[in-house]
């Protein structure tokens, strides 16, 4: 069984990778014996991450690019496909939220958000697929904001909704040639992106509350998630939505 969740000898680009959900789950993914490609926006903030990974006997490198940069995101995955051979795993975490109300959102930072959360997963998604000559895994970062709604966050909405249809579309597309597309569904974690709604005293307490676990989630509570859709124990899983989120999908 062990061997079933092994990623030993297996590529995998992690994008958004220098902190938050997407460093956990790429330290899984290493941990559980896959080379690492790590992106970021900065090449100084990813440093420090491939030696932190050096240092734990972990292998990973990184490639710096913004994802919304379609002509940087495809020249990154040749460099990766030139250097390794292949892709064998993609995990489209980058992600960006937007916090104003339908009235207030300009047209320009809705179309950034689509850009950052929607296309570049699409992009990335199209170029790795090309260098999974034998099949390989592609995980999609959506959210449980892919099953819900909520006021002020009208793009990031849209962008997650689109993200699940996208994963089913493309998980019927790709599963003939032995890739599976999945996506996770995360709920409400402690990370630099939901440091504004960590500190406010209310909301957070309304998370605790509305979650019956009754807490925030840690982001190493997502490594098995990924871990899972990365290995040989998800073959036969395609085209699903795994909701991590402590249960409040699940609730009134």
């Amino acid at each position: 069984m062990q061997e079933m969740f092994s990623l030993a000898g297996k590529i995998a680009l992690v994008t958004g990778a220098s902190r938050g959900l997407g460093l956990a789950m790429a330290r899984a993914l290493a941990e559980a014996g896959a080379t690492l490609v790590l992106n970021g926006r900065v090449a100084e903030t990813l440093a420090p991450r491939v030696d932190e990974f050096a240092a734990a006997g972990l292998t990973a490198s990184a490639e710096a690019f913004d994802v919304a940069d379609e002509t940087a995101a495809c020249a990154a995955v040749a460099r990766i496909a030139e250097t390794h051979g292949r892709i064998d795993i993609l995990l489209n975490n980058a992600g960006i939220v937007s916090r104003h109300p339908t009235g207030e959102l300009e047209t320009a930072e809705w179309q950034r958000v689509i850009d950052v959360n929607l296309t570049a997963c699409f992009v990335l998604a199209r170029e790795a697929g090309r260098v999974m000559p034998t099949g390989g895994r592609i995980i999609n970062l959506a959210s449980v904001m892919s099953l819900l709604g909520r006021a002020r966050t009208p793009a990031y909405v849209a962008s997650k909704h689109a993200l699940a249809g996208l994963t089913r579309a493309m998980a019927d597309e790709m599963g003939p040639r032995g890739i599976t597309v999945n996506a996770i569904c995360p709920g409400y974690f402690r990370t630099d992106i939901t440091a504004e709604l960590q500190d406010d005293p209310n909301f957070s307490a309304y998370v605790a509350q509305r979650t019956p676990v009754g807490r925030w989630g840690e982001p190493e509570e997502l490594a098995g998630a990924a871990v899972f859709l990365a290995s040989p124990a998800a073959g036969y899983v395609n085209g699903h939505l795994l909701v991590v989120d402590g249960g409040l999908t699940a609730t009134f």
